[in-house]
């Protein structure tokens, strides 16, 4: 039988991907984190106590061996009278350090799980943020965020077990000690202690902000970057090097000043703290020597008081540089709890239910709709499209085409009416099992930098490899997938910069396939093509619309010209409704998009003059 894992394993609570709450201050985001490892920060808190106990007790050691040494023993006495206090000095040094190392090991263990499985949860509280959240941030910026919280939790703590805490304990005892030395230097070392540590405290608190201030530069900058690094094609067409450079530059020394900002004042501080630290190293060892000449202590108690004195200075001055790295880290985490620790505009209700659609029937009933408040996009909007219908809505550019299908797919919740699918208001589920129900082909696929195969198979992760090839044979993306090096195993680049638009939008159009869901919505999913590739793909795209509910965007009428039905939008009202035929017939708004798109001007100011 094999012996258990000694890696410590988060709770799969947390691991889970949909995360509703997390605190929204540093002090509370960091004990969230610690009752899942509570049992591994008490073993690493219980053998640094431990440890601080042993480097305690090392100079008492030291002085009851020099205080056998000044007695005068000769060379046997000595072998007898000083055999066991060396052996338990060595025993001393020896628990010493194995207690610390212990603490390290343990240390070890906990630290790049606590990591993962902060990062897991923030990420995951980021996934249920809205789409307007999203839309408003940088990719780079959020992701630098995640990061920088998660190291700033294992910072933290690391500061607290093994700088704080033990200083608290060695502060204590060692107060104890010098106490049966000389209570002067007892005194004159707790207070100036307690002292030199609220001193350095307020001092290091006032980097605080500053330290925000860099980490928010630092995401900032992060999010720059990684914006210009998806854009290098454009600026290598629009030859904007030079411009991206100064661009660039300009955050890059906000950056830099905001780091000197930080730094410079973590560095008066650090030469505050040292210089008051060798002056007091100083003043102690001469107070010491003043009590032994003057008889006080003996050359016994000089050694372990000097020696005690000289530790708690060091352990002191070394904690009050560790505030500094401390409201770092605490800057870093409450730099991104401010930013991602947000409450979700769009939740799903308690005790949700999962959508079941079982004929596909979607209806807008009295919907209101604004992006802001004081700008309505829809008023009182009422659209059915009964079960197996395809229906395509076009309009100018700002009508709210995409914004119908952005409240279908729930990026957003309606101000006033409901969004119905089979009767059933999409407030009312779960917003993962309504998009399990909807297939999205939109205007520029969302592609991983991953291989074909794991693009199409996110479509449905259970599909089975034949599964995966018919659906690809369908999409007619077989020929060109198979002239690829790797075939299937290609990557496809950074949202699928390797590919063309035509074997992008097949890639697009396999994946939806395999899902299979009974509500197919395409926005602008052949605008970008040019006019052969968009025959063959709309050829494909007429195979998967057979028996399911489908909605097209579209600027193109020809793409929308065989539908069952065409729904005209102008500024968010509904102005005409039918077939292609239909419409023409009534010579309207769609009459004149129709004829300016067909054969230019001539047949649009006859639309007008008629």
């Amino acid at each position: 039988m094999s012996a258990p894992s000694l890696t410590p394993r988060p709770p799969r609570t947390l691991l889970n991907w949909n995360v509703r709450y997390l605190p929204d201050s540093p002090l509370k985001f960091v004990l969230f984190f610690v009752g899942n490892y509570k049992g591994w920060y008490l073993a690493i808190l219980l053998l640094q106590i431990s440890a601080v106990v042993c480097t305690i007790l090392v100079p008492w050691g030291l002085g009851q061996i020099t205080r056998l040494v000044s007695e005068g023993l000769s060379s046997e006495q000595a072998f007898a009278v000083l055999q066991w206090p060396v052996l338990a000095f060595a025993g001393l040094l020896l628990l010493e350090v194995l207690f610390t190392r212990g603490a390290t090991g343990c240390h070890i263990r906990v630290m790049p799980q606590q990591r993962r499985t902060v990062t897991h949860a923030v990420y995951a509280y980021l996934q249920q943020h809205s789409h307007r959240f999203i839309s408003n941030e940088f990719a780079g910026a959020l992701a630098h965020r995640v990061s920088e919280v998660s190291l700033g939790v294992n910072q933290t703590l690391s500061i607290l077990l093994f700088d704080l805490i033990p200083l608290v304990v060695t502060l204590t005892l060692a107060t104890l000690l010098l106490w049966t030395a000389s209570s002067l230097l007892a005194l004159l070392m707790f207070g100036w202690s307690v002292l030199f540590i609220l001193v350095c405290y307020q001092l290091a608190k006032r980097s605080h902000p500053l330290a925000q201030q860099h980490s928010a530069a630092r995401s900032t900058s992060t999010g720059k970057v990684v914006d210009a690094v998806t854009n290098l094609t454009n600026i290598r067409l629009f030859a904007r090097h030079s411009y991206e450079h100064g661009y660039l530059g300009d955050y890059l020394e906000r950056e830099v000043g905001a780091a000197y900002r930080s730094f410079g004042y973590m560095e008066k501080v650090r030469w505050f703290q040292s210089s008051f630290g060798v002056v007091l190293k100083v003043g102690v060892l001469l107070l010491s020597l003043y009590l032994w000449r003057s008889g006080q202590i003996s050359i016994a108690t000089f050694v372990m008081s000097s020696s005690l004195s000289l530790l708690i200075i060091n352990d002191v001055s070394s904690l009050s540089r560790r505030f500094l790295e401390f409201f770092e880290a605490t800057g870093n985490i409450a730099n991104g709890v401010r930013s991602l620790i947000r409450p979700h505009e769009v939740v799903d209700k308690p005790g949700a239910a999962n959508l079941e659609v079982t004929r596909g029937e979607v209806e807008f009933r009295n919907v209101a709709f604004g992006y802001s408040p004081d700008k309505r996009i829809f008023e009182d909007l009422n659209i059915v499209i009964p079960a197996g219908q395809r229906v395509g809505l076009v309009g100018s550019s700002g009508s709210g085409k995409s914004s119908l299908l952005n409240l279908l797919l729930r990026l957003y919740d309606v101000d006033e009416g409901q969004v119905l699918i089979d009767g059933t208001d999409v407030r009312d589920v779960t917003q993962h099992s309504l998009h399990q129900q909807i297939g999205l082909i939109p205007q520029e696929p969302g592609l991983f930098h991953r291989t074909i195969r794991e693009n199409i198979h996110y479509g449905r992760l259970d599909a089975t490899q034949e599964e995966l090839a018919a659906a690809i044979h369908r999409a007619g993306a077989s020929a060109f997938i198979e002239s690829m090096e790797q075939g299937y195993d290609s990557l496809v680049g950074e949202r699928g910069v390797k590919l063309s638009g035509g074997q992008r939008q097949r890639i697009a159009i396999a994946r939806v396939l395999l899902k299979n869901a009974p509500i197919l919505v395409m926005d602008e999913a052949t605008s970008s093509l040019d006019s052969i590739t968009e025959r063959f793909i709309q050829d494909k795209l007429d195979e998967i619309m057979v028996g399911k509910t489908v909605i097209v965007v579209a600027h193109r009428l020809s793409t929308v010209a065989h539908l069952d039905r065409i729904i005209v939008f102008d500024k968010g009202r509904v102005v005409e409704d039918g077939s292609h035929q239909e419409l023409l017939k009534k010579r309207g708004q769609y009459f004149r998009l129709w004829s300016r798109q067909s054969d230019g001007m001539f047949h649009e100011e006859a639309a007008e003059a008629v």
